[in-house]
């Protein structure tokens, strides 16, 4: 099948920050008394838009009797995180290569707020490979799982739904994807990944699961999906 357009998650697919994210947020959850086993905090978390994110936090919290989450706990948070992500962050390797190949539509959306999706984009070099098609959870109503910023993007880029590949790292990623009517491929070649990763996308209904952009790319020559 030739898709008329890819459409790639940022965190754990471009851009090698899934792996910041996970280690920042349980260091500084488990400060405040909220502990996740690894594989149930990706199960949960990992690709939830932001808004249920941090609803399902304050509720986690508020059942341990401690009330909500502290004031100073979001900034707190975004400034770990930011510290980091300044200092470490780099591109999945050979996802360039594979844009570099690739020509026909693309776009990114992705669950982070929308000008960090920018500055990570940017700060790896990706920015000019999808610009201006860069979608952000803030700009649709329903977050991942929801269908929603998938079905923005490719009615931005003129495709229809069935004609769209998308690519994610997340259960809830693979979620939306499908409750979108479009194809998805699972992908493990992030620095995050983890044992039973790629069962996860399986289970969550991923059509195949790929470990990086090299395998990637050679799926889209054989399987005639480039555009």
């Amino acid at each position: 099948m030739a898709f008329e357009a890819i459409l790639f998650d940022c965190d754990g697919v471009l851009v090698d920050s899934e792996i910041i994210y996970v280690e920042v947020e349980r260091e500084h959850l488990a400060r405040i008394g909220l502990h996740y086993d690894l594989n149930e905090y990706m199960d949960r978390f990992q690709g939830l838009g932001s808004t249920d994110f941090w609803a399902t936090l304050d509720m986690d919290h508020r059942a341990l009797g401690k009330g909500p989450l502290p004031e100073t706990f979001g900034d707190e948070l975004d400034a770990a995180t930011m510290e980091r992500i300044n200092k470490e962050l780099t591109e999945i390797s050979g996802i360039k290569q594979l844009l570099d190949a690739h020509q026909g539509a693309r776009a990114v959306a992705s669950s982070s707020r929308l000008q960090r999706l920018i500055h990570k984009l940017q700060h790896t070099g990706l920015y000019s490979y999808f610009d201006p098609h860069i979608y952000s959870g803030e700009q649709v109503e329903n977050g991942k799982p929801a269908p929603d910023l998938f079905l923005l993007a490719a009615s931005n880029l003129s495709v229809e739904p069935s004609r769209s590949l998308v690519i994610e790292d997340s259960a809830n990623g693979v979620k939306a994807g499908l409750a979108a009517g479009m194809t998805v491929w699972g992908f493990v070649g992030g620095g995050h990944s983890h044992d039973g990763h790629a069962e996860q996308l399986k289970a969550a209904g991923a059509h195949k699961v790929v470990d990086s952009h090299v395998d990637l790319a050679g799926l889209l020559v054989s399987d005639n999906a480039s555009v």
